[in-house]
């Protein structure tokens, strides 16, 4: 009786699963049936063996690579019935990903790989070795390779070998923070599918070709940032009207602002904060209508911001003009930029009164006004100082005074009753105060630009001035 009924039971389940089956094998036996190509299966052990040692046996550890026993990091896909690699990801990613051996090495083998789309390496190639980028074999990859990308490769160094620039077809080219060094040669220009060229943190150095970008049609974020280019920006960039992010800070660029960099339309992010850029405010970037973050601190641009159209960025969430050297009185159009949440004026000439109607912002959630000239009264209700606290900062504005309250910001006096400041003993640090520590340390990047001495001088004297309040708290 029991025997029946767990034969019963079997058959259920395989006439249930039957059907299962059969699907299976209708929509995947092309997949379970297609195998690997010989040669293309020993050129990814061999190439993935180079990163990770000769103690790695990939045809033991991963006799299927593309079928029952996959590698982390490694994806495939079909050509003409056969399997062949599409991505290889090298580095510390996920668990069970790809680890490098401290001898990392490149071997010919990678580039046997005839379909691959994406190749990437993260924390491969640490600080203690040094090893360069294969100066060919990248042009069997032409057809093929879309994404080419390293992050975080401190011991990959020398220059970019020119033949990288051959990859027409990529469209993602990511080399960050690696020891990569020399100039950006003119070929460069090569690569017009780039949709990404980020080439953050490495040691790039010299002016950027006078074309740079000119056949870039498609890009949509660049990132050149901390590197060591100089120069002057070219017009051209003003040519990449797809441009959504342009990130170029911590860098030695000088000269003035092209007009063309209007022509950047959709552009969100605009970042020129850490350079020598002077000349003043060009009027043309008004035209910016999409430009949600313009950080520009720490240029000696100079100018005035009354005569700009401030009423045309509507988009505008983050502004960031500190130590630029900009004089006058803040225009009232910024106070009408709704959507901005955070705004840096600090340590430049700025001068006047402070209008109220920045505290009317519906999402400014950050204020930085010191170092400035301000005069008069800050009238702004207890609500908004509780609601800034820390992050609102007008110290060193000689002639701003404030209405007794419960808010006592630091270093402004307190006003006597006729509206002129005299000196708060209290005022340290008190109820709502701000520690100037923490916005003095992200505004300055001490630059050695050639024409910026006098703003060096003041910087000095901002620390001189900061390390005497300090004192003052102990």
């Amino acid at each position: 009786m029991a025997e029946s009924a767990i034969r019963r039971n079997i058959s259920t389940q395989v006439l249930f699963l039957f059907p299962l089956l059969s699907l299976l094998h209708l929509s995947g036996g092309e997949m379970a049936m297609a195998p690997m190509e010989k040669t293309e299966k020993e050129a990814l052990y061999l190439a993935i063996q180079g990163f990770l040692g000769n103690w790695w046996n990939g045809s033991d550890l991963y006799p299927d690579p593309c079928g029952w026993t996959p590698i982390q990091g490694v994806s495939c896909d079909l050509f003409d019935d056969l399997w062949y690699i599409t991505i290889l990801s090298i580095g510390p990613v996920l668990e069970n990903s790809l680890d490098c051996s401290p001898n990392s090495r490149f071997t010919r083998s990678l580039f046997e790989l005839k379909h691959l789309k994406s190749l990437s390496f993260f924390n491969c190639f640490s600080a203690n070795q040094s090893i360069t980028l294969p100066s060919n074999g990248w042009d069997k990859l032409a057809v093929s390779l879309e994404i080419l990308e390293f992050r975080s490769n401190r011991g990959l160094v020398g220059e970019i070998p020119i033949e990288v620039f051959s990859l027409t077809n990529l469209q993602s080219l990511v080399l960050m923070q690696t020891g990569l060094f020399g100039k950006l040669p003119d070929e460069i220009d090569n690569l017009i599918n780039l949709k990404r060229l980020s080439l953050a943190g490495n040691r790039f150095m010299g002016s950027l070709p006078n074309s740079f970008g000119r056949n870039m049609n498609e890009l949509l974020i660049l990132d050149l940032s901390s590197n060591s280019l100089s120069g002057s920006i070219p017009s051209s960039i003003g040519g990449l009207t797809s441009l959504l992010k342009l990130d170029i800070s911590n860098n030695l660029f000088s000269g003035s602002l092209h007009p063309e960099l209007a022509s950047l339309k959709n552009l969100t992010l605009l970042d020129l904060r850490n350079n020598c850029l002077s000349g003043g405010w060009v009027q043309s970037l008004q035209g910016m209508f999409s430009l949600q973050d313009m950080l520009l601190s720490n240029n000696p641009l100079g100018g005035n911001l009354v005569d700009f159209g401030w009423e045309k960025l509507q988009n505008l969430s983050n502004l960031d003009l500190s130590n630029t050297g900009i004089t006058g009185v803040i225009p009232e159009s910024i106070a009408g930029l709704r959507r901005l949440r955070f705004l840096a004026l600090d340590n430049n000439h700025l001068s006047g009164k402070v209008s109220p109607k920045l505290a009317d912002l519906p999402d400014l959630n950050a204020l930085y006004l010191s170092g400035n000239n301000f005069t008069g009264e800050l009238d702004f209700a207890e609500e908004f100082f509780e609601r800034m606290g820390r992050r609102f900062t007008a110290w060193n504005n000689r002639n701003l005074c404030y209405r007794a309250g419960r808010f006592v910001p630091f270093g402004v006096e307190l006003c006597r009753e006729e509206g002129v400041a005299v000196q708060n003993s209290k005022n340290k640090f008190g109820v709502g105060s701000h520690d100037p520590e923490s916005r003095f340390v992200a505004s300055f990047g001490l630059q050695t630009c050639s024409s910026s001495n006098e703003n060096l001088a003041a910087i000095l004297i901002q620390v001189i001035v900061t390390i005497f309040l300090l004192l003052q708290r102990l």
